[in-house]
């Protein structure tokens, strides 16, 4: 079994050898054509009529009219329009861009460029695979959480088994801005649970949010928020994490009920009240 790995590992460095050497070769190729093709074209300049042939060109352009230009710009406007329309759908479906992928997997390699890490390494990595020969991986590409990752259930088993984060850190802090815009308000000073919810979803620290859930349960216990981040945070399954949103659906529709009594005392009640809709439909979503 070692001798299998040892000669897999040489076999691989070998390639990446091979591969590098290919590349250099290739843009030194690249740079002694292009040079030979000037060389060529300066000796064969009179045979070719080349003098003739610019001064020919230069003719045309001059006699071209307005009308040509405003073709061509409206032209080239539909082509680009035509483009973007069709990377618009490739992103929406596949989530990438369709020019990148094609630039980095083929045309990067082409010009000497790091190649991207090769799909059968899986999720596990292999031998050798921490070795300074290895090749780097691209960088993340941040969105707003396209795979809709539970960070407790999903996110974090992700980490712990392949080792390589599924969202950017400037990602997860767009996903903590959704939490505060969906499930606090101005009002939250005004009650000690959702005080403390207030200050638990602006914590970076995990466990300091979970931390604070529990805090805020202990002062009221149908805090629809305070389920809302353990499901996020502290669920290890996503059966976990739906039993804690059923809790928080139960008291969010709960307190739904309360605010919808009492949202015509005050601004303030008014403006509880529509947190208490963003959150209920909210929970509906989730569960």
């Amino acid at each position: 079994m070692a001798d299998s790995d040892i000669s897999g590992f040489s076999n691989t460095r070998f390639l990446s050898r091979l591969r590098g050497w290919v590349s250099r070769c290739w843009a030194y190729g690249c740079l002694i054509f292009m040079v030979f093709s000037a060389v060529t074209l300066y000796y064969f300049r009179v045979p070719l009529r080349l003098y003739d042939n610019l001064a020919a060109v230069v003719v045309f352009i001059n006699t071209l009219t307005p009308k040509f230009y405003v073709a061509l710009t409206g032209t080239s406007s539909v082509i680009s329009g035509l483009i973007l329309v069709f990377e618009w759908c490739y992103f929406k479906k596949y989530g990438t861009s369709f020019i990148e992928q094609v630039s980095v997997n083929h045309l990067r390699p082409l010009m000497g460029g790091t190649e991207p890490a090769s799909s059968s390494v899986g999720f596990f990595p292999s031998i050798g695979e921490n070795e300074p020969s290895r090749q780097p991986l691209s960088d993340c590409k941040v969105w707003r959480n396209p795979l809709n990752l539970f960070r407790g259930a999903e996110y974090n088993r992700y980490t712990w088994v392949t080792g390589r984060e599924p969202l950017t850190y400037y990602d997860m802090n767009l996903s903590a801005q959704d939490h505060q815009t969906f499930f606090t308000c101005d009002t939250d000073s005004l009650r000690p649970s959702d005080s403390v919810m207030q200050k638990a979803w602006r914590e970076r620290s995990p466990q300091a949010r979970i931390k604070a859930a529990y805090q805020a349960l202990n002062v009221y216990n149908d805090c629809a928020t305070a389920y809302v981040l353990l499901a996020e945070e502290e669920a290890a399954t996503i059966s976990d994490a739906e039993i804690f949103f059923q809790q928080a659906l139960k008291a969010g529709e709960s307190a739904y009920r309360k605010s919808q009594q009492q949202q015509h005392l005050s601004s303030q009640h008014e403006a509880q009240h529509k947190r208490y809709i963003y959150s209920a439909q909210s929970f509906t979503i989730l569960e």
